[in-house]
């Protein structure tokens, strides 16, 4: 569980239904991998690829760059657990990480060598994306650590480079930008934050909460609706929307 600590400490599982930090078990060669794309203080592109039962993170800071010769900053983030992969949907404002989640991408990879947990230590890390937009061969190089005070851990900052091979596009950096539904269920950012169906609460009522509607006055309640004019109910759905 050493490799979730930080994940579980920034998160009170009392009050958010965010998935708990758990070691998954391997399954298989191949890797999983996800890319989120989130709308948060900033937009940005959560990387995540499995390694050692977790979601070795990064959150890469505008689209990644098809173009070798164009990389792009990623920020190392804590380790998430491998249920986070299978999120879309909204973090409410005022909790860790709140914003919009989407599913931008997601499929296996492999390492480019047979000891890729080395390879991660030594801030070299080469592997191959099999996914419906990444695919073909990438790079994480790690950056020298800023000098943050000794107060403060360092931020470990690294750059994902696009290899030169089939799957690459010279001189065209952004052309995955034009990408921007979700491979899950082809919504936009914006169709997710109106209507999303999962949300991470962190403020939602307990149960025996008094405030919290009993049978009998959902009942009432739905009566009531039933016999509402559908003009006022034309407006009501307006003002909700």
């Amino acid at each position: 569980m050493a490799r979730l600590t930080d994940y579980n400490r920034k998160r009170n599982f009392g009050v958010t239904s965010e998935p708990p930090g758990r070691i998954a078990k391997a399954v298989g060669k191949a890797r999983r991998f996800v890319i989120q794309r989130h709308d948060a203080t900033r937009l940005h592109y959560d990387l995540r690829l499995e390694l050692d039962g977790v979601y070795k993170s990064w959150a890469v800071t505008k689209v990644p760059s098809l173009d070798p010769a164009t990389k792009r900053l990623a920020v190392e983030v804590e380790d998430h657990p491998i249920d986070y992969g299978t999120f879309e949907g909204t973090i409410p404002e005022g909790e860790y990480g709140g914003g919009t989640v989407q599913l931008w991408d997601r499929g296996k990879w492999l390492p480019q060598s047979a000891t890729p947990e080395k390879d991660l230590a030594k801030g070299n890390f080469k592997f191959v994306m099999d996914g419906e937009r990444m695919k073909g061969g990438w790079a994480l190089i790690r950056l020298r650590d800023r000098d943050e005070g000794r107060k403060r851990n360092p931020r470990h900052n690294w750059l994902l480079i696009k290899e030169t091979d089939d799957y690459a596009r010279p001189g065209d950096p952004e052309a995955l930008a034009s990408e921007t539904t979700s491979v899950k269920t082809g919504r936009t950012l914006d169709q997710i934050a109106g209507g999303s169906h999962k949300v991470w609460h962190s403020n939602r009522a307990a149960k025996g909460d008094a405030t919290a509607k009993s049978p009998a006055k959902r009942k009432a309640s739905a009566k009531s609706a039933r016999a509402t004019p559908s003009s006022v109910k034309s407006k009501a759905k307006k003002k909700l929307r």
